[in-house]
């Protein structure tokens, strides 16, 4: 069966005078997204799939993630994963085919609503930026909702 990764975005400016969708990182998330990129290419060097929202913040951190030598296959942005509930993310997991390996980058509070739905087992889990919940997926992708994941590892690369 496939493995989920759900990270939310590395740490952002609040600074800059953008709106809300175009904050970009900042000099902490900017290390995060290298971090987390450093632990994906060591547990997970291969990722078939990148399901992300199309923010400034979640763009940028896939670019760290990228810079550190990850394997990504096809790469996909949508605007629902952002300010979004975990049924958006739902729908876009059921239309997977054969990856193997998923990544899903978005943002809190959907992102841990999302692993909670996945494995309801998992409890709360302190979704900082730049975490990533590993799931193994119990059924195929088409099949994906309430129950269908199990939480084997949580992690917050970068954190100081």
């Amino acid at each position: 069966m496939p493995t989920l990764l759900v990270m939310r975005h590395a740490k952002s400016s609040w600074s800059t005078g953008h709106l809300d969708h175009e904050r970009p990182l900042n000099g902490r998330g900017r290390r995060q997204g290298l971090a987390a990129g450093r632990w994906l290419s060591e547990h997970y060097p291969r990722i078939d799939r990148v399901l992300c929202s199309t923010s400034t913040r979640t763009r940028e951190t896939l670019e760290r993630v990228q810079a550190v030598g990850v394997n990504i296959g096809t790469v996909t942005f949508h605007r629902e994963l952002y300010e979004s509930a975990p049924e958006d993310a739902l729908h876009l997991l059921c239309g997977l085919s054969d990856e193997q390996a998923v990544l899903l980058l978005g943002h809190y509070s959907a992102v841990p609503m999302l692993v909670g739905l996945l494995d309801p087992r998992s409890g709360e889990l302190d979704f900082v930026t730049s975490g990533i919940a590993a799931l193994d997926m119990t059924v195929p992708w088409a099949n994906v909702g309430r129950a269908s994941g199990t939480l084997i590892r949580f992690v917050a690369p970068g954190r100081d």
